[in-house]
């Protein structure tokens, strides 16, 4: 984010940004402030609140004190709506204030989406008005308007229904539902990171979701639907090829449909006369021409195409699922394609709609997933960007959605944010269709059974897909036997399209494999798409399609064919392995293969043993290493394997006497402090656990919570924690067989909010001795409760880090009162602010003092006369030693 770095603004582009406003009417200015007003409630969310309050009071546009309450009463987002609809309605001189004030605010809070409005208000204002009606109006259309609206109502009947499929056993209908009821927004934000990825793509954007949430507040620029084809900050330009990645099943399709409904429905881009819209998967066509590949799908244009091609700016070209496509695209292909009436291939004119060789001036949006992009040169498209999924409360509205009773939603969306396994994959809509679909399952179980009866809830993603499984087979044993060369047949398929790349399979790949598409069974896993000659086959997602294809190696055991799987899995530098290994992991746990011996049978014990004895062997050999030479990634990828296997006594043994874990300024994702958990959870009573500088934030932290009352010393440094962490921290600290003697909670982000619930853990707690609060911001009323905590006699705190947090000299007197604690020995109060006025309280501290052996009070603006008198009071007390 190199080019998102601050600038210092002068006085004089201050002006001159003061005077290219004043030009503008207060209508004008109305007409921007909607126009960018997503944007702005984005920024103003994501930048330092007190930083924006202090520009709009010192320019009395607003009461600080008011707006301060309103944020902490109602929460960032209300509270930037609230303030933009005042500013708004305070007329044309707050609104001219409130703009100079973001102007200026870039110095500190360089945040793209601020950079990227500015520059777009500097760059196009002038034009800004018109392009703004141009999107809202469309262009004038004399010579096709019936085709125009032909095309336009055709597409938004098309694109009104979202179709949500169901798995066999839960409705034997796939349910439909109006888009713009149904349609949940997903995060789109500005990136190029899936040009190396050496984790598979699910896990990798996973892993690193809380991680760009939380970059979201300080330099992720958020890009949503409408912004697509807006002003691009990054290429100075408005981009006309625009590129939209994401993982499988994260809703780049779905993303597209709202996207067209919304232009179909007049709510977007009407700048845009014709929308086409294509999936790569219906476009494996040998040759055709550009104009034949329109015609194909909108019939209907044929007598008007030659008069629409005469306004290619007016045009948009949708290309959804380029993973999809046989054909190779070169979006730097030298070959010319300029006549759309020519016959050429695929690869030829759509990389010659993006180089803008044929139809200069059209519009093109292509999607696909991460990895296929790894091998594709994308520089050449003005935008790029990555569907990051739903954000919790998106996950949350979506167990709503599902499920019809509300409570029966909580309940479900609860267990799994409490099971950070299953919470893992939850940005995925498709995966939230899964899960949703397996609990509603095992709470019609609940209800249909008696209370005696135990109903088996998923606690792993294979035992989720299992269960998922075991859904569809029930429905197919009510209709007769199942066939188990069917599930083989679609297992050694699927195992052929994970090693081979293919997520769409032709009639000839599903005969390779005698799968037969006229079995039911098969239908529950296999779609069908597209018009005949040209119809492919799918999954229902990527991971039932991972899952078949380690299922197959316990229907169908070979001690060959399943070492030479795990051998290939485990060797594929791009991750494309990981969710394999972890299924056939998965499916060693003997509980986890029970949920389809109903129906299938019995799955080879002997697969279970190879499989476990197969991840032995490279575990062994890395724990073996030197603890500085060991792979933490690589470790860490192993033991996902053993925790989805449930075998925590495999776990223990690898481990063996290990008493020390040391992960400092290793990134941890939230998956990563799952297996840690059962790590942890398996190997109990271990005396360190250093996750300094892992950026370890809520997510990661609520997964380690119930394990850590189980370490006796446990950093937290530099993990940039809040203040609503401290409800975690709380519950492990009053765990009642927590073992914790020491806590490092240094350098986070906590402040005098978190005082209060750290004063009641620390008088619950029995066991900690070491507590470390340095260099967080703890000042305030309610430090001083706290610091009565620390100063009871009956506190059992031995050492006390208090450097760095704010304190000023009307501490001192409260520092004092740790006299009253006899069992402390050691205190760092360095780099703090008591001046000469608090050193006689500090003084008189370290001489009356019954047990302290240790103190710290360097850096606290002392004058050189008070350091030497701090020093000289050793003679008086020469048991303890003084720091400066």
């Amino acid at each position: 984010m190199d080019e998102f770095c601050g600038r210092v603004i002068t006085s004089d582009e201050i002006r001159q940004f003061q005077q290219k406003l004043a030009q503008y009417e207060e209508r004008q200015l109305n007409i921007f402030y909607e126009y960018f007003h997503e944007d702005l409630i984005y920024i103003i969310e994501s930048l330092d609140t007190p930083s924006i309050l202090r520009e709009l009071n010192f320019r009395n546009l607003i009461s600080l004190e008011h707006y301060v309450s309103i944020k902490k009463q109602c929460g960032a987002c209300a509270f930037a709506e609230m303030l933009l609809e005042d500013i708004r309605g305070s007329g044309r001189d707050a609104m001219l204030g409130f703009w100079e004030c973001l102007f200026v605010l870039q110095n500190d809070h360089p945040h793209p989406n601020l950079l990227g409005v500015l520059d777009e208000l500097d760059q196009r204002g002038d034009h800004l008005e018109q392009s703004i009606n141009l999107d809202k109006m469309g262009p004038v259309q004399p010579f096709y308007f019936k085709a125009f609206q032909l095309h336009r109502s055709i597409l938004l009947e098309k694109m009104l229904i979202l179709v949500e499929h169901r798995a066999p056993g839960l409705t034997r209908e796939s349910q439909s539902f109006d888009i713009s009821e149904r349609y949940l927004d997903l995060i789109v934000v500005s990136s190029q990171h899936f040009r190396s990825r050496p984790q598979h793509e699910l896990i990798a954007t996973g892993g690193i979701h809380e991680h760009y949430l939380q970059r979201a507040q300080s330099n992720l620029e958020r890009i949503s639907p409408n912004r697509l084809f807006r002003w691009c900050h990054r290429k100075r330009c408005v981009p006309q090829t625009v590129l939209v990645s994401g993982v499988p099943g994260v809703g780049k399709t779905t993303l597209m449909q709202k996207f067209v409904y919304d232009w179909a429905n007049g709510k977007l881009y009407q700048r845009f006369a014709f929308v086409f819209f294509f999936k790569f998967r219906d476009l494996n066509n040998d040759e055709l021409s550009l104009a034949q590949m329109i015609l194909n799908e909108y019939p209907y244009l044929r007598n008007q195409l030659d008069r629409i091609f005469q306004n290619p700016s007016q045009l948009l070209f949708i290309f959804d699922g380029l993973d999809e496509s046989k054909s190779s695209i070169d979006f730097k292909s030298s070959q010319s394609y300029t006549n759309p009436h020519s016959i050429e291939t695929l690869n030829v004119i759509v990389s010659s709609l993006v180089q803008q060789s044929v139809l200069s001036g059209c519009s093109v949006l292509i999607t696909s997933r991460p990895t296929r992009l790894a091998t594709v040169e994308t520089s050449i498209f003005h935008r790029v960007s990555e569907i990051m999924g739903f954000l919790p409360k998106e996950r949350e509205k979506y167990f709503l959605h599902f499920f019809s009773d509300y409570t029966m939603a909580k309940k479900a969306f609860h267990y799994v944010r409490e099971n950070g396994m299953l919470y893992t994959f939850c940005y995925i809509p498709s995966y939230c269709w899964i899960i949703c679909t397996v609990l509603s399952m095992c709470f019609r179980a609940q209800k249909i059974n008696s209370a005696s009866t135990m109903v088996f809830f998923p606690k792993t993603v294979t035992q989720l897909f299992a269960s998922f499984l075991s859904n569809i087979l029930l429905n197919h044993c009510q209709e007769g036997a199942i066939h188990k060369e069917h599930l083989i047949s679609i297992g050694r398929m699927a195992e052929h399209g994970i090693n081979s790349h293919i997520l769409s399979f032709t009639k000839d790949d599903l005969e390779a494999f005698s799968v037969d598409t006229s079995s039911h069974l098969v239908t529950s896993f296999v779609m069908e798409s597209g018009q005949p000659p040209h119809v492919s086959y799918s999954f229902l997602h990527l991971t039932i399609q991972e899952f078949m294809a380690a299922l197959v190696h316990y229907l169908d055991y070979s001690p060959e064919r399943l070492q030479k799987a795990l051998e290939e899995a485990k060797s594929y530098k791009d991750g494309r392995g990981e969710i394999f290994l972890r299924f056939i992991s998965g499916l060693s746990d003997s509980s986890t293969r029970s949920l389809l011996k109903p129906y299938v049978g019995e799955l080879s014990a002997e697969a279970s043993k190879h499989v476990l004895s197969f991840l032995q062997k490279p575990i062994e050999k890395d724990i073996a290493v030197p603890i500085w030479d060991i792979d933490i990634r690589k470790v860490l990828n192993e033991f996902a394997c053993l925790t989805e296997s449930r075998n925590k006594a495999l776990v223990s043994s690898f481990i063996g006497p290990n008493k020390h874990f040391d992960f400092s300024e290793f990134y941890l994702a939230p998956l990563d402090c799952t297996v840690l958990a059962f790590i942890l959870e398996s190997c109990k009573g271990r005396e360190l656990l250093d996750l300094s500088s892992c950026f370890i934030q809520t997510e990661g932290l609520e997964r380690l919570a119930p394990t850590l009352h189980t370490v006796s010393d446990v950093r937290l440094t530099n993990n940039n924690l809040r203040d609503e962490d401290m409800s975690c921290i709380y519950s492990i600290l009053t765990h009642p067989q927590c073992r914790i003697q020491k806590l490092s909670l240094r350098n986070n982000g906590l402040t005098v909010e978190s005082c209060l619930p750290l004063a009641w853990a620390i008088n619950k707690n029995k066991s900690l001795r070491d507590l470390d609060l340095s260099k967080n911001k703890l000042v305030g009323k309610e430090f001083y409760q706290l610091l009565a905590f620390f100063s009871h006699p009956a506190c059992r705190i031995e050492r006390l880090a208090l450097q760095e947090t704010k304190l000023t000299p009307e501490y001192c007197g409260w520092l004092l009162s740790l006299t009253n604690n006899a069992n402390l020995v050691f205190l760092n109060i360095s780099s703090n602010f008591f001046g000469n006025t608090g050193y006689p309280h500090i003084q008189k501290l370290i001489l009356t003092h019954p047990s302290l052996k240790e103190i710290k009070v360097g850096m606290n603006d002392f004058s050189e006369e008070t350091e030497k008198n701090l020093l000289q009071l050793q003679r008086h007390k020469p048991d303890v030693a003084i720091y400066l």
